[in-house]
């Protein structure tokens, strides 16, 4: 494999212009994995990556935390970088992960 990417989502000091202090994340388990897993088996349809490796946080995560961590193996990195903006773009669409902005 010839490229790895690795992304992470990191929470920002607003949402929808108003200052907010963290994010409060949950979601619905058996679904949420569900969808990963769709989503995952449609990757390797797509492209020939080698793995696959998400990780979001549930709960509070605070302004300045990373809650979402991707890492992609792939031959070439046009492929990687596909691959991965795909997943993330997917998942906030597919997902039944909720969040909550905190003040």
């Amino acid at each position: 494999m010839g490229a790895a990417v690795y992304f992470s989502g990191v929470v920002r000091g607003s949402e929808d212009a108003q200052p907010i202090s963290a994010i409060e994340y949950e979601c619905f388990r058996p679904m949420a994995e569900h969808q990963f897993h769709k989503l995952f088996d449609e990757i390797e349809r797509r492209w020939p990556v080698e793995s696959i490796r998400l990780v979001h946080r549930l709960g509070v995560v605070k302004v300045n935390e990373s809650s979402l961590w991707v890492e992609v193996i792939a031959p070439h990195r046009s492929e990687a970088f596909a691959a991965c903006q795909w997943l993330i773009d997917e998942m906030k669409r597919m997902v039944p992960i909720w969040k909550r902005p905190l003040a």
